[in-house]
């Protein structure tokens, strides 16, 4: 999931200090997979030299037996605070931490923790559950089983899928090579496909392995979704409000459960605006209600009752013909959701999945991660690696074959965007950081960069531009697509004029109107169809490119904090640290072309 957003702070925050930390840039050249592994691209960030130097100060003071890490503040020279000070005192928080240093040291012990745990993840054959079944394989091999909900007909038909979308996926070669012959035995050795539904109140698993599951799994990570803005809301409820109700019912028959993490999106924020914090929902939270202006009774809008949501979704369909019913259901979806206070179905049904994880947890400890978009991954296990187009890239494909030229969005809004191996590494820091020492807590954290390292929309069409002028597409003649700057529009008014002039002008209606000076009705209608699929895709859009909020991540900045230095080199997740025009020219882009596109339309080299 994903978005485009509005400028309620500052697009670009001053910082005396910034650490950078590069992307490694896709090498265009190359043909070969080229694996990160635990490889040491990412810089470090200074902060543990200070820590050293400051924990030699604590043992030469007799005195001081411990000391906080929130109290490290370098104090004024006669002359003024160096820049490096200042550096010192952005990178180390005053007044907030209580981690140790001897704690900040020893990290998370993310691997520590990770070794003989079982896991239960659902959403297995997904983007996201893919790069996290990855990392897990790859940097601990040690770990227990790791069973993986896949949707079936039978136990052959789940092991084909396992084989098919799992084993034999490119995103898994860093493994293949560092097994050699022996890959597939290692795969299946960890890997155990378990048939399944979240949709059904048992999640549909087999009796004899529901036992096995229930007594040894460790940690349950929810990633089953749908992520389709404009989802029947009957699917979508099924899948991502009751869904996630039937996996926590079925966690509470789980003996030794650790932790229970649910992968939620940023966006179930809904129409909040301004800087948003990492809060969880209550049972019947609705946003409307929040945003309501100070001469509006309370009582105009009616309390959110999931139960009744539920049962209007599943009864709606009652009465419709066949070929209306999922038109009408779409329909509904988006106006219960707008009802609310949120902008579609989809993030509208995954706060009432929140909602009901959180009244039904009980003694359960849970962390749900909020991700904003999750584009493709920045580092591991390769740079650039993606499946299926996510929220920005139909825009950024489209608009690279010359078949749209302009969209609408707010110019100076931010695209709040995450690699995908960042959010990955997250929730591994989170799993070890809350499943080690389980409390029977919620805990929320936005991995975004809306906030910290905001990515402007005007600044990503100039990246789409240079990028496509010096690498274009190639049309079917083999000759370079050339694409002008992208324009961006305010009203819907403006960008639909844009889209008929681009439309006629690249049909040439022009050229074979009538002599009456009327448009040849077959081309008019072809010209209408383009329009109108800019349109919806702009509609559907709309409450992200124009989007207000930002997503505060101070919870996830906190767990960067405590980690070790080699823990920051293997799972780090600095989205601050991302240089987004290395990201988006030499990683993202390339990266679509080749996993999304298949490499077709490329041209051989770059044109200088």
């Amino acid at each position: 999931m994903g978005a485009l957003f509005l400028n309620s702070f500052p697009v670009a925050p001053s910082k005396v200090a910034r650490v950078s930390n590069k992307c490694n840039s896709w090498r265009k050249k190359s043909i070969f997979v080229h694996c990160q592994g635990s490889s040491n691209s990412m810089k470090t960030n200074g902060v543990s030299s200070v820590l050293r130097e400051s924990l030699k100060m604590v043992n030469a003071d007799s005195s001081a037996a411990i000391m906080d890490a929130g109290s490290l503040i370098v104090s004024p020279n006669p002359n003024g605070n160096s820049q490096a000070d200042i550096a010192i005192k952005d990178l180390v928080p005053y007044g907030r931490s209580t981690t140790s240093l001897v704690e900040l040291q020893e990290g998370i012990g993310i691997v520590k923790f990770l070794r003989g745990k079982q896991f239960f993840i659902t959403g297995s054959t997904g983007f996201l559950a893919k790069v996290l079944t990855e990392k897990i394989l790859r940097t601990v091999p040690d770990v227990g089983k790791i069973f993986l909900l896949i949707k079936a007909k039978n136990k052959e038909a789940a092991m084909e899928r396992l084989k098919s979308e799992i084993i034999n996926a490119e995103l898994f070669k860093c493994l293949q090579q560092t097994h050699g012959n022996s890959y597939q035995n290692f795969m299946l050795s960890k890997l155990v496909p378990v048939v399944g539904n979240v949709c059904e109140s048992d999640i549909g698993l087999d009796g004899d392995l529901a036992d096995v599951i229930t007594k040894e799994v460790d940690i349950i990570v929810n990633s089953a979704a749908n992520t389709t803005f404009d989802e029947r809301y009957d699917v979508a409820i099924d899948i991502n409000t009751r869904g996630a109700s039937h996996l926590m019912g079925f966690a509470k028959k789980c003996k030794k459960l650790k932790l229970f993490l649910q992968v939620s999106t940023a966006y179930v924020n809904g129409q909040r605006q301004g800087r948003i914090m990492e809060k969880p929902f209550d049972m019947g939270d609705c946003i409307a209600r929040e945003n309501l202006i100070s001469e509006t009774t309370p009582r105009s809008i009616p309390e959110l009752d999931i139960e009744d949501e539920l049962v209007l979704a599943r009864n709606s369909k009652e009465g419709c013909h066949e070929s209306e019913v999922a038109q009408k259901m779409k329909e509904l979806g988006l106006e219960r959701a707008r009802k609310y206070g949120w902008q579609d179905t989809y993030v509208f049904t995954k706060a009432m999945g929140e909602m009901m994880i959180n009244n039904m947890r009980g003694e359960i400890p849970v962390v749900i991660i909020r991700p904003s978009v999750i584009e493709s991954t920045c580092k591991e296990p390769f740079p650039g690696w993606m499946e299926g187009n996510r929220m920005m890239d139909p825009i950024v494909l489209c608009y690279g074959k010359g078949q749209l030229t302009g969209f609408l969005v707010d110019p100076n809004g931010v695209l709040d965007v995450v690699p995908a191996d960042m959010v990955v590494n997250a929730t591994l820091a989170t799993i070890a950081r809350h499943g080690m020492t389980p409390k029977p807590d919620i805990n929320i954290y936005h991995i975004a960069s809306s906030v910290v390292n905001p990515l402007v929309f005007q600044d990503l069409a100039r990246m789409l531009h240079e990028h496509y002028n010096s690498s274009p597409f190639l049309d079917s003649k083999g000759s370079p697509i050339h694409v002008p700057s992208m324009k961006l529009f305010n009203s819907m008014e403006d960008f639909s004029a844009h889209l008929w002039r681009d439309a006629i002008q690249r049909t040439r209606l022009t050229a074979v109107a009538s002599w009456s000076g009327k448009l040849s009705q077959k081309l008019e209608t072809i010209c209408r169809k383009s329009v109108e699929q800019a349109k919806y895709l702009a509609n559907i859009y709309e409450p992200y490119t124009f989007y207000g909020g930002r997503f505060d991540n101070s919870h996830t900045k906190r767990l960067m904090e405590i980690m070790s230095e080699e823990e920051k080199r293997i799972f780090g997740f600095d989205v601050e640290s991302i240089d987004w025009k290395d990201y988006i020219k030499n990683v993202h882009i390339p990266g679509l072309r080749r996993h999304v596109m298949k490499g077709r339309g490329m041209c051989s080299s770059p044109i200088s």
